[in-house]
């Protein structure tokens, strides 16, 4: 059964340890490890029915061979790469594009969350779009200060595995 809560997410430093990565000579990611407890977590979410678009900047190759790699090409609804959109986040068009394949209007805004580990592109993406945002700041690669009030998230967590019951509480407010 499909859940009211609809999830977008980003991947690098969200479910992919950027720090692992292995790149070829044409930049595409070829391998890396997933975040510990992110690919356990996205799988339950997705077992628990909850729809899940990938919302990130980046080569499509690099995101095909990552998600086939870890088993989750198939926890996707729809994919969003900045690569074939032309834009990096923060740009709403990243944003209308995974609204428009959903096929979500301006009134969905309320059931959806954007979660990312980048204050400035993930966060403020979601803030300047009418979105709620996840901030997961287990990296220290980026600096979480919030520039703009886009940037400050509405929620943050720690650790992958707290996103599940992140998720199930925010999905019970919108069935209400």
């Amino acid at each position: 059964m499909t859940k009211p809560l609809i999830i977008l997410t980003d991947i690098g430093d969200t479910i992919i340890d950027e720090g692992t990565e292995v790149r070829n000579a044409a930049d595409v990611v070829i391998r890396a490890d997933c975040i510990p407890g992110a690919r356990e977590t996205y799988l339950r979410l997705h077992e628990a029915g909850y729809t899940i678009c990938m919302v990130a900047d980046g080569l499509t190759a690099s995101f095909r061979n990552l998600m086939a790699l870890h088993g989750l090409t198939d926890i996707f609804a729809v994919w969003v790469v900045s690569e074939e959109i032309g834009e990096d986040k923060p740009s709403p068009k990243m944003f209308q594009a995974a609204f428009d394949a959903l096929g979500l209007t301006e009134k969905d805004k309320g059931r959806v969350i954007m979660v990312g580990n980048n204050v400035k592109r993930d966060m403020r993406g979601a803030g300047r779009f009418g979105l709620r945002s996840v901030l997961l700041d287990w990296s220290p690669r980026r600096p979480f200060d919030a520039e703009e009030s886009e940037d400050v998230p509405t929620y943050t967590i720690h650790l992958p595995e707290e996103l599940f019951a992140l998720c199930e509480r925010l999905n019970a407010e919108v069935d209400a």
